[in-house]
């Protein structure tokens, strides 16, 4: 009986949903039932060569089961929150489900899961030729398969297979995922969500104890940019859940379509996607009885602040996505795609963990790519604004106040970062200097800083090193009592008198997180779980889980530590050209 499996008898009796048959019951298709298959999709849904998909807003496909599924791990949070027995995730039916499997599932649930295609912009430029047709007609979820929407406790969920298998997407790839970069994504959605920021969930994870797939990857030590060495590895299906996975690309498809005339129902599909993406993420702010126009613009507005503050967010806790470009930008606002992502430890503004990604998709460029995906999103948008001149330019004066919501983000998560109830531009710009040269380790430094520390010694602790240290320190020195003057300033919005140090040090340290996914610690998880142990991987979910916690001493010293100077410039480790 694995940890996971103990003490639930008295959790299971509070359960709503205990097997996959209470699952069926909440089981509802808005996406099928609302939008339009491809009309050359196969009726089994036996749909896994790569083809040009020329309308409709998904094609049927059912999933190629993983052989042999072991159980890995699940979301015992997640579980909670949804009311699941944990017991679930080790059940042969849930795991036939979950690990690719859909011929045996109950009614009412579907047979068949479905993939969406997408179109690709890189920072705002319309690309075709990752598309093998050149088309932009063969590029979407290539190995991304829905397997079930269902409303449990009043909530609408997504359930979608990340490695499932060939899609008409899939571009002459195999469709699968390999264990590492399951265990990578299942980890950090876990902890991107423990930490405040709005994502996709992980759900379950399942690997197979018999199916191996080749990848490129790096050889042990190696500090090549490029992987120099294709190594066996197990695939793996790990399940992720959303209130949908609708992005900005899939919106762009459809404009693209629309505004090239491509097809008849063209204009109607590009009209449907944007009113479906309306009721499923953001039913709750615009209402229904509105015009087409009228919610269009209510809505690009809405997702304007939902991805600044999304962006923000990211820096605030140190995540860099990677690889931002529009088929990576959710629709709803929340962080998508863990491919090529990476938690900042040095400070540097320009830290990019994928070796392919370029500068503009490093960390504090993720603003100026966030603007890139919006103008997309708000072009997208145009076609069902054209006939309405009002509509039209107040489209125009949302999309480009964006830098100024922005920035605006920005300043607020900075000022909440340093205990301050309003930015202060100087004190910063000087900071961010100071990291710059030091250099430091970003997620220790913030939360030393939180403690409200009398002088430099305990920001020490997040040194890694230190040119000129007797001049280094003064001006940390002088830094930290400009900084303590602001502070010891510092009032609450409804009063007049200054908040106490105390309740600063406690606001600080609820958005300075004192532990992050570190990629030095991932390593040995999905190396470990690759024979079988999964003891670091459920460790890890334990701990990074309460990110902002003091937790023991044991895992204070292991997890709340500088990276060792030997993991520096490791391939695979440091940075790496793929991650699937």
């Amino acid at each position: 009986m694995s940890v996971f499996t103990k003490n639930r008898l008295s959790q299971e009796t509070k359960s709503a949903v205990a097997s996959l048959d209470d699952l069926a019951t909440r089981a509802d298709y808005s996406f099928i039932k609302s939008l339009n298959c491809d009309p050359d999709s196969k009726v089994n849904g036996a749909d896994h060569a790569p083809r040009q998909v020329f309308t409709g807003h998904y094609v049927p496909v059912n999933p190629t089961p993983i052989k042999d599924p072991q159980y890995v791990t699940h979301s015992t949070n997640f579980f909670r929150e949804l009311g699941f027995a944990d017991s679930m995730a080790e059940m042969d039916d849930f795991v036939r489900l979950f690990s690719g499997d859909m011929s045996q599932v109950p009614e009412p649930m579907r047979k068949l899961g479905w993939a969406c295609g997408y179109a690709l912009s890189i920072y705002g430029t319309e690309y075709y030729q990752q598309c093998p047709f050149q088309t932009g007609n063969g590029y979407g979820d290539g190995r991304a398969i829905s397997v079930l929407e269902a409303v449990i406790n009043g909530r609408r969920w997504e359930m979608q297979l990340k490695g499932g298998g060939r899609t008409p997407y899939c571009r002459g790839a195999d469709g699968r995922a390999v264990l590492r970069s399951s265990v990578r994504e299942f980890l950090a959605q876990e902890h991107m969500h423990s930490l405040g920021v709005p994502t996709s969930r992980s759900f379950s994870l399942y690997v197979s104890k018999t199916e191996k797939v080749k990848r490129p990857w790096y050889s042990e030590g190696s500090s090549s940019k490029d992987p120099d060495r294709l190594v066996s590895e197990a695939v793996a299906i790990s399940t992720r859940v959303a209130p949908s996975f609708i992005r900005v690309g899939q919106l762009e498809l459809f404009a693209r379509r629309a505004r090239k005339k491509e097809h008849p129902k063209a204009m109607e599909e590009l009209a449907k996607i944007v009113l479906h993406l309306i009721d499923r993420e953001y039913g709750d702010v615009i209402d229904q009885n509105l015009t087409t126009a009228q919610k269009v613009v209510l809505l690009a507005r809405e997702f304007r602040s939902r991805l600044t503050s999304l962006v923000a967010d990211w820096i605030r806790v140190g995540y860099c996505q990677g690889n931002f470009n529009s088929d990576n930008c959710a629709a709803g606002g929340f962080t998508l795609d863990y491919g090529p992502f990476g938690f900042c430890e040095v400070f540097n503004p320009e830290y990019q963990p994928w070796t392919g990604g370029g500068q503009h998709f490093s960390f504090l460029n993720q603003p100026m790519a966030a603007e890139q995906n919006f103008h997309v999103f708000c072009t997208a948008l145009l076609p069902l604004v054209a006939s309405h001149e009002d509509y039209l330019r107040e489209l125009g004066e949302i999309r480009t106040d964006f830098s100024k919501v922005m920035q605006a983000q920005m300043e607020k998560m900075w000022a909440a970062k340093l205990g301050l109830c309003t930015f202060d531009a100087a004190l910063f710009s000087e900071l961010e200097m100071l990291m710059v040269q030091t250099p430091l380790d970003y997620i220790i430094f913030f939360r030393e800083l939180s403690m409200l520390p009398d002088d430099i010694g305990p920001l020490k602790k997040s040194f890694y090193s230190q040119p000129d240290p007797e001049g280094m320190d003064k001006r940390w020195s002088h830094w930290l009592e400009k900084w303590k003057v602001l502070i010891g300033t510092t009032t609450d919005t409804n009063a007049t008198a200054p908040i106490s140090l105390e309740a600063v040090s406690r606001a600080m340290k609820l958005v300075n997180p004192k532990y992050s996914l570190r990629e030095w610690f991932v390593v040995p998880a999905y190396q470990q779980a690759a024979a079988g142990n999964y003891s670091i991987l459920r460790e890890l979910q334990a701990v990074m889980t309460q990110p902002y916690a003091e937790q023991s001493q044991a895992v204070e010293d292991k997890y709340y530590r500088l990276k060792p100077s030997e993991f520096f410039e490791l391939g695979g480790l440091s940075h790496y050209s793929c991650s699937s």
